[in-house]
């Protein structure tokens, strides 16, 4: 086995491993301490943190890149397996281990001038599938770093530019209870209003030209009862919101939209402002670089889900992208797998963009 086949064996290795053990949101204890401990053995400075990241550093010189992952997963047990084809099968193994591995391979095998021209700092964040997003919360108050990388499948050839805002809004309406024959609404009426003014509002804000400038809104919760003293109705509705439409200001529009029904009760929550980054900067111009000389033709993207570079975008006004393989239609699905040439590819592409981004600082100065 030559070095370079058995480098990329190693990055596999650590791929299915790390898929192998269960992480979900909140119980990432054990996947934390094995990605530590790969990470020490390959040259790293690796440590647990008091949020329970996985953090390890290479690197010496004056320019620090943050590479952002999660290594928690949504619940679903898929069974861990590398087909005939040379595909992982398993929970994580796109959403985002995938990501995440890669960006600790590619650490792992940088070449000495890259690491006297930058320090490299690799995340395996907590809790990002959990509203909570722990882990990044964590990291943007004790790292400051010049450039950030976040771990999200993007195919190896996609460059992930920004995410959409997020809103959850938890109504729900309270009537004394009548008979169905009397006059009145119900409960469930006065919440359904409620959706379709919502559903309203969302069709009218935003930007018009697509759906990453639009307001896309969802029920994601509904139902209704009675004691037989009272009528109680309930529902969750999901915005995704674009970047000229902040959270608080869909709030407000929607506490105004509902104000004249009685005895609504309106919870928000999740409040996640949207985030686009420029795309003509060092870190987008290293990448496509290191696309091409893998054969690949680079594709700018933009995501209508939310990922922690909302979290951290207010805190790091850095250039910043998202980069990963997998196919993110697959995040969250029975389906989910990955196929580990399309990884290997990713990880080349990695250690090629961040050669050339620290040899380029470095020449700056």
């Amino acid at each position: 086995m030559t070095d370079v086949q058995g480098t990329a064996q190693d990055a596999r290795d650590l791929l299915v491993r790390a898929v192998e053990i269960p992480s979900l949101s909140g119980q990432e204890g054990e996947v934390a301490a094995f990605l530590r401990d790969w990470m020490a053995a390959r040259g790293f400075e690796a440590r647990v943190d008091e949020a329970g990241n996985a953090v390890g550093e290479r690197g010496r010189g004056p320019l620090t890149v943050a590479l952002l992952g999660h290594m928690d997963t949504v619940p679903g047990e898929i069974p861990v397996h590398v087909d005939d084809q040379g595909v992982l099968h398993g929970r994580g193994s796109v959403d985002a281990k995938g990501p995440l591995c890669a960006f600790m391979a590619a650490v792992a095998t940088l070449p000495d001038e890259a690491l006297a021209a930058a320090r490299f700092v690799v995340i395996g964040a907590t809790e990002e599938e959990a509203p909570s997003s722990r882990g990044a919360r964590h990291i943007r108050t004790v790292l400051t770093p010049d450039v950030v990388l976040i771990g999200e499948p993007s195919a190896w050839e996609g460059l992930t530019l920004g995410y959409k805002g997020r809103l959850v809004v938890k109504a729900q309406a309270v009537k004394e209870n009548f008979h169905t024959a009397g006059d009145g609404s119900s409960a469930g009426d006065d919440l359904t209003e409620a959706w379709f003014r919502v559903r309203a509002w969302a069709a009218q804000a935003g930007e018009p030209g697509g759906v990453f400038g639009g307001v896309q809104a969802t029920i994601q919760d509904l139902g209704a009862g009675t004691d037989g003293l009272h009528q109680r109705a309930w529902g969750t509705f999901g915005l995704r919101l674009p970047v000229s439409v902040a959270p608080a200001q869909a709030e407000t529009a929607i506490r105004a939209a509902l104000a004249d029904l009685e005895g609504l009760e309106l919870t928000f929550v999740g409040h996640e402002t949207a985030v686009r980054h420029p795309k003509d900067n060092a870190l987008t111009r290293a990448f496509r670089v290191a696309i091409r000389e893998q054969g690949g033709s680079p594709v700018f993207k933009v995501k209508t889900g939310t990922s922690d570079m909302n979290v951290v975008a207010a805190h790091w006004p850095v250039p910043t992208l998202a980069y990963g393989p997998g196919d993110s239609a697959l995040d969250h699905t029975p389906e989910e797998r990955l196929d580990l040439a399309e990884y290997d590819r990713a990880v080349a592409v990695l250690r090629g963009a961040l050669t050339r981004l620290a040899l380029g600082a470095a020449k700056a100065d």
